[in-house]
């Protein structure tokens, strides 16, 4: 077992650990979202969040949720939904994910299986302190497109090319929102009250996507 701890995740790695196990643990948390989960043939991450995590991770799925109105893009959130797949020996939860292409097709459903339904179009993750299980293969074998990491100080994009994520400058799923203005906006969030905040969420929204003259 190894452990690693900061002020802002504290992450437990098990190995040598079974599917049924996983489940277990699982299943004994019941409806609570902490911990965390990450599975990977064997390898099990069990994540518990402090309110620097959960601020970041809030913020980002607000300023998707308030970009989306404004550019009137339809999506659906899905917020730290568990996705496994036993016959892929994998799973996962994600701080926050949503819909996009897809959402129509998951809207409304109680439960979604990756096994019949497809996976979320966008994933976000926060990962402060150096993750100890590396989950970008099992995003990528879950055929996940695009994920959005926040490292505590900057947000990168990244987009799924083959098997492995390539670091991006521009969103392709929620474009035309980068990694620059991302991390900007949630360095903002930090000294800001939420109503400007949210505010210039919108007016750059609205620069960005208005038609050209």
């Amino acid at each position: 077992m190894e452990t690693i701890k900061s002020p802002a995740e504290h992450r437990v790695i098990l190995h040598n650990t079974s599917w049924e196990t996983y489940e277990r643990l699982m299943n004994e948390r019941g409806e609570s979202r902490v911990p965390r989960f990450a599975y990977d043939r064997g390898e099990l991450e069990i994540m518990s969040p402090s309110t620097e995590h959960e601020s970041i991770a809030y913020y980002i799925g607000l300023l998707v949720a308030v970009f989306a109105e404004e550019a009137g893009v339809d999506l659906y959130g899905a917020g730290s939904t568990t996705f496994d797949r036993e016959d892929l020996e994998r799973g996962f939860e994600p701080d926050a994910c949503f819909y996009v292409r897809n959402a129509e097709r998951v809207r409304g459903k109680p439960r979604i299986d990756l096994s019949l339904d497809p996976p979320p179009d966008l994933v976000i993750e926060v990962d402060i302190t150096s993750p100890s299980l590396d989950k970008f293969s099992i995003y990528a074998r879950a055929s996940i497109p695009e994920i959005w990491r926040h490292n505590g100080e900057k947000l990168a994009i990244f987009e799924l090319s083959g098997e492995e994520y390539v670091e991006a400058a521009e969103s392709r799923t929620l474009p035309p929102l980068t990694s620059e203005a991302l991390s900007r906006f949630i360095e903002e969030s930090t000294s800001l009250d939420i109503v400007t905040w949210m505010r210039n969420v919108r007016d750059w929204t609205r620069k960005c996507t208005e038609p050209a003259p």
